[in-house]
């Protein structure tokens, strides 16, 4: 056996940074958590709170073999991940492994060999504040599943279980879900037109304002067939876009989502598997800081690769106050590779997505010219608007593939110039509500909140799936008839085509229990589904970890107004929800029934 031990989450991991570290380090693994509180009198409550933890039954076989190696080496190093759930692990180990509290705890952002060598050569000790944090979540977590399902088991039929995150996501996906079912829909008309110059370029153009009813859109359609246009004004400007940041673990699950298609699970489960390979920083982080040895890396790639005016240094702060700057956002270890070969096909593509956004965050803007025409009706005070852009210098975007929707190029014309109307459609639009959520929409909302942390978004997302609250669905649309007007060879005329609204993609829908539990817990335990009280819990476990505040004392000042309520429900008339029942669906409302 070697002289020192490591000890570390991850299988995958152990046998990377054994390579690393040669013949004198032997390094194994926790499996991740190794305790767990018991599942009876799990917290004495009367005991100031005190947890009662137990070896997993699954990990007494993972225990007794490194309490075997620890008996055999001379140093033993806790080297699980940089985040509250990690520190957990460490001190776990410490207490399971009857390990000294000046152990040597070790943290690293990259599975590469100079950060695990410079980790060894600069370890610290187990940060107990931090310990602290998790064990206040940890607690709080289980005394509301524990006490608040009880309560549900008897009041809410199908209602199986609540949690003090779960439970506010949940409640989002219900409010969006009503404020869809509120929405009255209003039509509008929308005018879209073909012009052309003497020459025959095209300019396509939209007018600079809607009508309200078919019969303001057919007066103005008529009023054309009498008309004459000519270019009013010709405006051109400088533009520039921006990259954005380096990725965080919420930015990741976004832009996986809407580029990749890749679920929220899905993608940090590949994220995970990158890093324990040393491909990329660690995936859970909220700091959008680089290093300076990663920033002057993309430095010479990015001189290298596109020239020297391309490149633009760039020092990212973190908004957030809680963020760790201490750790950085997720970016390749190594940025002369585009491209890791091994990898299967969805990591590989994970991994470009990664590299690109780091690159192009230490990039210059791109450079644009915008233009628009304003085009006099010779009849009407409205005009015609047609927008373009042109690409001066790309910048950033040479990394991006750059698509470009409504902006069109447009001919080179001069202020008064005349154009001939070639084509002409006013079309009824209608209003839409707020989309339905995403995954990735939806961990958007919940950072924004504040109601999570990186650690847990992924969780939150997942579990209220789990236990049937919110369904990811794809839905087919409806046929839904419109009106258009149009003009062409001189003549309007008036249509009824039909087209398919509504159709939804990997969207998030609430179950009829989820309404049942919403509404049951907005009434009866507010707090547990209020926005700003979960985010400012979270606030507070931040300041365990960064402060040091006695985590017994935020357990206690929620827990006491909690357990009052808890009591409190045995009073709530059986009449209120007992035997509520939900049917289903509506299939023409399209809203839940419950009787």
């Amino acid at each position: 056996m070697s002289k020192n031990l490591v000890i570390v989450e991850s299988p995958a991991k152990a046998k990377t940074i054994e390579k690393f570290l040669g013949k004198d380090y032997t390094v194994k693994s926790s499996i991740g958590h190794i305790r767990d509180m018991a599942k009876k009198n799990g917290i004495e409550i009367e005991n100031n709170f005190k947890p009662n933890y137990e070896i997993s039954d699954d990990k007494k076989k993972v225990v007794a073999d490194l309490r075997k190696a620890v008996k055999i080496s001379e140093q033993v190093y806790l080297a699980t991940d940089e985040d509250r759930e990690g520190e957990a692990i460490a001190w776990h180990l410490l207490e399971a492994l009857n390990l000294p509290k000046d152990t040597p705890r070790i943290v690293f952002h990259e599975i590469t060999k100079g950060a695990i060598t410079k980790a060894i050569q600069q370890p610290r000790t187990v940060n107990f504040d931090v310990v602290d944090a998790q064990q206040a979540r940890r607690v709080i977590d289980r005394l509301v599943g524990f006490e608040i399902s009880g309560v549900l088991w008897k009041k809410v039929s199908g209602a199986k279980s609540a949690g003090r995150v779960q439970s506010p996501v949940v409640r989002l996906v219900v409010e969006r879900e009503r404020e869809i079912n509120d929405h009255t829909v209003k039509s509008t008309f929308k005018i879209k037109a073909d012009l052309v110059n003497d020459t025959g370029e095209l300019v396509e153009a939209k007018l600079d304002k809607d009508f309200a009813t078919k019969d303001e859109a057919l007066e103005f359609s008529n009023a054309l067939l009498d008309a004459t246009f000519s270019v009013n004004s010709i405006e051109k400007k400088p533009s520039k876009r921006s990259p954005k940041s380096p990725f965080i673990t919420s930015t990741l699950q976004q832009e996986a989502s809407q580029k990749l298609g890749f679920s929220v699970k899905q993608t940090m489960t590949l994220a995970q598997n990158l890093y324990r390979e040393g491909a990329i920083t660690y995936m859970r982080t909220d700091s959008f800081t680089l290093s300076e040895e990663a920033i002057a890396a993309a430095q010479k790639e990015i001189t290298a690769k596109y020239g020297v005016e391309y490149h633009q240094a760039r020092r990212y702060k973190t908004k957030d106050a809680g963020a760790q700057e201490a750790h950085e956002a997720i970016r390749p270890t190594d940025l002369t590779k585009p491209e890791v070969y091994g990898l299967e096909d969805q990591a590989a593509r994970l991994y470009a997505l990664i590299y690109k956004r780091t690159l192009a965050s230490q990039m210059s803007d791109a450079k644009l010219q915008k233009t628009q025409i304003k085009t006099n009706i010779s009849n009407r005070d409205e005009s015609f608007l047609a927008n373009g852009e042109i690409l001066v210098f790309p910048g950033f975007l040479s990394v991006y593939d750059y698509l470009s929707s409504d902006d069109k190029l447009l001919p080179d014309l001069s202020q008064g110039d005349e154009l001939t109307l070639v084509s002409f459609a006013a079309r009824e639009s209608f209003s839409r509500a707020k989309p339905r959520y995403t995954e990735a929409s939806l961990v958007k909302k919940i950072e924004e909140m504040g109601i999570g942390r990186p650690s847990t978004f992924a969780t939150m997302v997942s579990t209220v799936q789990d236990r049937n609250y919110v369904t990811k669905e794809t839905r087919e649309g409806v046929e839904r008839a419109y009106q258009l007007i149009e003009i062409n060879e001189g003549k309007v005329s008036e249509s009824t085509p039909v087209e398919n609204a509504g159709a939804e993609k990997n969207k998030l829908f609430p179950t009829s229990v989820a309404y049942l539990l919403t509404d049951f817990l907005v009434k009866h335990f507010g707090d547990i589904v209020d926005y700003k009280f979960t985010a400012n819990l979270e606030t507070d476990f931040d300041t365990i970890a960064n402060q040091g505040v006695v985590w017994q004392s935020v357990v206690k000042e929620f827990y006491g107004p909690f357990h009052a309520k808890i009591e409190a429900a045995d009073d709530i008339s059986r009449e209120e929800t007992h035997g509520m029942r939900d049917l289903g669906i509506d299939p023409k409302s399209g809203k839940p029934v419950s009787v």
